[in-house]
């Protein structure tokens, strides 16, 4: 437990260092990453991402990650996690996602109190939607890729 723990702590660390000197000096963090991945990487952030597919109907409550990847013509991909407060909102974010023409792959972990996760795509996206409970809250996580075409 030890040595899985310190082996991702180090590289957590050295990657916090190295990213620390350039955020004291006024060099974004953003600026940086964009030079050494071409710009196929957007730090995460809590919004959604500005090329995040708009056919995809996410559900309403505040977003605290998002994340986009973009990797020519190999594809995209997205990350979005909205928390959301109420009761377990896995049916209602399924149901949304089927109404716009998304078909469900299958359910990889079936919804119980505590959350879910199921697939789902309409052929030009694949989504895997997980749903959570978190204290009082949850969340719903939407991890989305494109097909190589997007």
């Amino acid at each position: 437990m030890i040595r899985t723990r310190t082996r991702v702590t180090v590289p957590i660390a050295i990657a916090l260092a190295l990213l620390a000197g350039p955020v004291l000096t006024g060099c974004s963090v953003q600026n940086l990453v964009n030079q050494a991945t071409g710009g196929k990487v957007s730090l995460p952030g809590k919004s959604i991402p500005k090329d995040f597919p708009s056919d995809i109907p996410l559900v309403k409550g505040t977003v605290v990650l998002g994340l986009g990847v973009n990797d020519g013509d190999k594809g995209k991909g997205w990350n979005v996690t909205i928390q959301v407060t109420g009761d377990n909102p896995y049916d209602g974010a399924a149901k949304q996602l089927e109404d716009a023409g998304y078909k469900s792959q299958g359910v990889v972990a079936p919804a119980t109190d505590q959350g879910g996760t199921a697939a789902f795509d309409n052929g030009t996206y694949t989504i895997v939607m997980v749903v959570a409970k978190t204290d009082k809250n949850w969340t719903v996580n939407y991890t989305v890729a494109s097909d190589s075409k997007q």
